[in-house]
Parts: structure tokens; sequence; C-alpha cells
């Protein structure tokens, strides 16, 4: 089993900055991706951005169009860490943040391809 916990979360005005941490234990070495998604009230829990986990090359990275160039997620291998940087934050990121682990492979900006899920943690961005 693999168990995941965000951190980082809060409240900050739009143009603002938080930084998320997703720390990963157990059975880490089966983990091929870490995930971030969000969940608005009333909406569908949506793909944010990814990274590949316990591999020797570069981490690979991908993130949904909404966000790219202002979110930047990056991993620690060695403290099984995963981080979602979140810059020029807008009131529409408000939601609750995710992280989730997956040891297949797939699609990963579909839920389903994920095993493990953390608790998440609320981000709300103020106007």
């Amino acid at each position: 089993q693999v168990q995941l916990v965000e951190s980082g979360g809060g409240l900050v005005q739009a143009g603002g900055s938080l930084s998320l941490s997703c720390a990963a234990s157990g059975r880490t070495l089966s983990i091929y991706t870490i995930g971030w998604f969000r969940q608005a009230p009333g909406k569908e829990r949506e793909f944010v951005a990814r990274v590949t986990l316990n591999t020797w090359s570069g981490a690979i990275t991908f993130y949904a169009d909404s966000v790219k160039g202002r979110f930047t997620v990056s991993r620690n291998n060695a403290q099984n860490t995963v981080y979602l940087q979140m810059n020029a934050l807008k009131p529409e990121d408000t939601a609750v943040y995710y992280c989730a682990g997956s040891s297949r492979s797939g699609n990963y900006i579909y839920t389903e391809t994920y095993d493990y899920w953390g608790q998440g943690t609320q981000v709300t961005v103020s106007s």
C-alpha cells in the first residue's frame, strides 16, 4: 500500500502563489507517476499536472492547459515528495487539490488511472 499526504493549501489573493506538497510513504517504489487533481464545489475532479517518480531519467511532466505556464510540478525522489508550485493564482483555481499515485501505464489525465489518493488540501483564491 501507498499513503499520500498533501499539505500547503490555504487562502491567497488573486495573483499570489502557493506551494503544495505530496508526501508518499509505504510501497513508494511501485509508483511511476504522481498526479495532481482538483475539485471545485459542484464540479468533477479534474487533472492539473503530473510528474514521473522513481525514474533514473529526468522527470517527465505534463500540465493541463488551464495551468500551463503558471503551475510547476517537481519531485524529490530521495524524500518521496512531489511539489506543485502555483503562481499567478486566479479565483477559478479555488478547489480541493488532491495528489494521486499510479503504478500502471495509461492516460494520466483520468482519475481511473490512479490507485492511491491523498485526503486533499483546500486552496482558496480570493478576488
